[in-house]
């Protein structure tokens, strides 16, 4: 816990100095606390990303990212002191009940960070792709390796940046400290909740109560918390300035969006948004649109040059962009087999059961599954059902039926793709609590269930929980406690224990763990590290296998076509 505190001093530093400078660059008048430091992680992504495609997220990064902060510190130190200021001071007239909900929940994130990793993901590519961004930077065809490290977020190159992996072994925390940011900004807008009667504000003010499950997610660095985060403050901004806009306040909306898009792919019909802003605002924002649209190019041109790094094509996965592809890029029937898995695995169905279902079986499919996955499927539903009826009666607002539109767009994307619930949760999260805040806007009541939502948090904390009965993924049978243990150190970034082997397959070196909990899983090995049993399967049904480019890791892989006699 310790460890973490003190490296979270040292990333709330950067980032608020780097956030001030973008904020100063683009003359987005941003005194927000919280949005600073967002913009210092959207800052420290994207240069991070650029220094990745020439060489490794390591010391030598660190140690020009510390200079320039220093140089940014000195030169802008008023301003910055200013923004610390001002938090402060707010902080201080909270009142005792979000004042002590502050100072409480930081101690609860960290405990979280610092216990076992819970998120199945951590282990099968998380873990790996920051090792590979920390020792390489961007790898030519590391997609070949695993597929799902063609993945690649944007969240795991800002973790790389905040890893400190040439200093300790242990960070991979970076996404509890953006859902600390989350918490603070919330507490920030229900606070003025009870000065403007605004429901926007209480709306995202009451984002904590889900922090259980959010819990779940932050011991590792899971993409998902960011989108929640910043999904979260992109609704608030949507709704605060649907009727009227400044150019400033555009270009924030532009550049959160960016950043999810960069984190997430899935978020892309959060693009939506600025579009509907822009059409809304044509006359006011036609003249102002050279900043958003810059950082826009920049965005996407660096997520295409990953892109062709990395999988060798602009986009992964698709099917699109067949000819304009690198020599090294995943071959078409391996991307294909990858597309087909993840619908299938949105089902919970094997390939035969999905190609013999109907659109109605599939969608009655989903809707029924068992546990987690059928609940939140089910509460989707239900909110398309009865959203418009509280947009109607309570609201009549129309920046409210635009959100409602790009959700239903939104979860039936990723019904004809891959239809996880964690791909739509933040709107699932959102409009849950717009019907909770149309009926419910009382006080005590809203105080009660907020400083009451820490008890089951601090319970699933403290106290081991088995998820059998909820979850349908048997590696995340039990929720990771705190231990004592980690009072100082965190836990290791897996929690697999196992030994690894190295295996010779052609040119390729590889440590493979030496036991495994399902197929994808690779742990923390020394790099580069992939499962015998993924490498057999593939050469087996795909007569493929990965094998280096050349003697150097750096210079990547390629997938080498076997023939009848190898």
């Amino acid at each position: 816990m310790i460890l973490i505190f003190i490296s979270w001093i040292y990333i709330l530093f950067t980032t608020i100095n780097l956030g001030y400078t973008l904020n100063k660059i683009i003359s987005l008048k941003i005194k927000n606390f919280v949005i600073t430091a967002v913009l210092g992680l959207f800052f420290t992504t994207i240069f991070g990303s650029i220094w990745a495609i020439f060489g490794r997220i390591n010391i030598e990064f660190h140690l020009f990212l510390g200079f320039l902060n220093f140089i940014l510190f000195i030169k802008f130190k008023t301003s910055i002191f200013e923004i610390y200021k001002t938090f402060i001071t707010e902080f201080r007239q909270l009142d005792i009940v979000l004042k002590t909900y502050l100072i409480v929940i930081p101690f609860l994130i960290i405990a979280q960070c610092a216990s076992i990793p819970f998120v199945i993901d951590n282990e099968s590519y998380y873990i790996q792709t920051v090792k590979w961004l920390n020792e390489y930077g961007f790898v030519k065809g590391l997609v070949n390796l695993h597929l799902f490290l063609g993945q690649m977020s944007g969240w795991h190159i800002t973790q790389s940046a905040f890893s400190f992996s040439f200093l300790y072994k242990n960070f991979n925390d970076l996404s509890g400290f953006c859902l600390l940011l989350g918490n603070i900004f919330s507490i920030e807008k229900l606070n003025e909740y009870y000065k403007n009667g605004n429901k926007n504000y209480l709306i995202i003010g009451l984002f904590p109560l889900f922090n259980i499950f959010f819990f779940q997610f932050i011991s590792a660095p899971s993409p998902d918390i960011p989108v929640y985060v910043i999904s979260f403050i992109v609704f608030f901004y949507f709704l605060e300035n649907f009727k009227n806009i400044t150019s400033q306040a555009f270009s924030l909306i532009v550049i959160l969006v960016l950043f999810l898009l960069y984190i997430k792919n899935t978020t892309l019909t959060f693009a939506l948004i600025p579009v509907i802003l822009f059409l809304l605002h044509y006359k006011l924002l036609s003249n102002k649109l050279v900043r958003p649209a810059l950082i826009a190019i920049v965005v996407f041109s660096i997520f295409v040059m990953k892109n062709m790094i990395i999988c060798g094509s602009p986009i992964y996965p698709s099917k699109l962009f067949k000819s304009v592809t690198m020599d090294y890029a995943i071959p078409p029937s391996i991307q294909g087999f990858y597309y087909d898995q993840i619908k299938y695995f949105g089902f919970f169905i094997t390939g035969e059961e999905y190609n013999a279902m109907s659109v109605t079986d599939l969608f009655f499919t989903w809707l029924s599954m068992p546990k987690l996955n059928g609940l939140f499927n089910k509460i989707a539903v239900l909110l398309i059902i009865i959203v418009p009826f509280f947009i109607y009666k309570f609201q009549k607002k129309r920046a409210l039926w635009a959100l409602y539109f790009v959700m239903i767009l939104q979860l039936f994307l990723f019904f004809i793709t891959s239809p996880q619930y964690r791909f739509f949760m933040n709107f699932i999260l959102f409009f849950s609590i717009f019907c909770f805040v149309s009926i419910i806007q009382n006080k005590k009541t809203i105080y009660t269930t907020l400083l009451l939502s820490l008890l089951p948090t601090m319970i699933v904390l403290l106290v081991p929980i088995n998820l059998n009965r909820f979850s349908n993924h048997k590696f995340m049978l039990e929720i990771s406690n705190f231990s004592t243990e980690n009072i100082i150190h965190p836990y290791q970034n897996s929690k697999s224990n196992s030994a690894f082997r190295i295996i010779q397959s052609g040119n390729l070196k590889y440590n493979s763990p030496v036991k495994n909990d399902f197929f994808w899983a690779n742990g923390d090995g020394e790099l580069p590290c992939v499962d015998k049993v993924q490498i057999d399967y593939f050469i087996k049904y795909f007569h493929i296998v990965p094998q280096m480019r050349t003697n150097d890791l750096k210079d990547g892989f390629y997938a080498k076509k076997l023939s009848k006699n190898e």
